[in-house]
């Protein structure tokens, strides 16, 4: 496993590289936005880990253009800022996952791997539900691209089939060990995927069951 490290806090970045490549990841680290964006667009790794506040370029621009040359590496978005608003942009601009500074290393891994362990087998499965229609093969929803979370959300909301999904079952399913502590972030990606489904014309509905989960109405 290779990965790109996009940070400029020096004593921060070689820490964090330290650990990872104690657990047997490779990591190459860039110190500004522009010498990251150039190996991101390299195709030389299995995921990216991009810090947000960056000199010469921000995580947001670099990411931005990785997903305008239809590189769909994983990207893990790292950032001191806590607030949704900067959850939900990341999200917009293509990220996989977001997590908050200060973070254990532990709990960075951990995500890396869920990402990477989803199986790269190629499905032809078409879901639908109303005027959804899901491409598993492509992650997309009615043509538009999402995240791998947002796709995991969309696919189980849909084979649903209007039945109620609990939110324990999404974060478990999706989320998977790393599920502990996000029961609030799920809303920022059900955000998210409202948002593409208004941009998109849907008229299909996600309806949040206070307490309970989410159905599609």
């Amino acid at each position: 496993m290779r990965i790109l490290y996009v940070e400029d806090e020096k004593y921060l970045a070689d820490a964090v590289k330290h650990n990872l490549e104690k657990q047997g990841i490779d990591v190459d680290h860039a110190a500004d936005g522009e010498d990251g964006l150039n190996k991101a667009v390299s195709g030389a790794y299995d995921c990216i880990v991009l810090d947000i506040m960056l000199p010469k370029l921000s995580g947001i621009e670099i990411l931005e253009r990785v997903r305008e040359r239809k590189i769909n590496i994983p990207v893990i978005m790292l950032s001191a800022l806590s607030e949704v608003e900067d959850k939900v942009r990341g999200l917009d601009s293509g990220a996989d996952d977001y997590l908050a500074k200060p973070f254990k290393t532990v709990e960075l891994v951990a995500r890396i791997k869920a990402l990477l362990r989803r199986p790269a087998a190629v499905t032809d499965e078409v879901y639908r539900y109303g005027d959804l229609e899901y491409d598993a093969s492509q992650k997309t929803l009615n043509g538009e691209t999402l995240t791998a979370k947002e796709a995991g959300i969309i696919e189980e909301l849909i084979k649903a089939d209007g039945k109620l999904v609990a939110k324990e079952y999404l974060l478990s399913k999706i989320w998977g060990e790393e599920a502990f502590g996000e029961e609030n972030y799920i809303e920022v990606y059900m955000s998210r995927l409202r948002k593409v489904m208004k941009n998109l014309g849907i008229k299909t509905q996600i309806k949040t069951m206070r307490g309970l989960g989410y159905k599609l109405v």
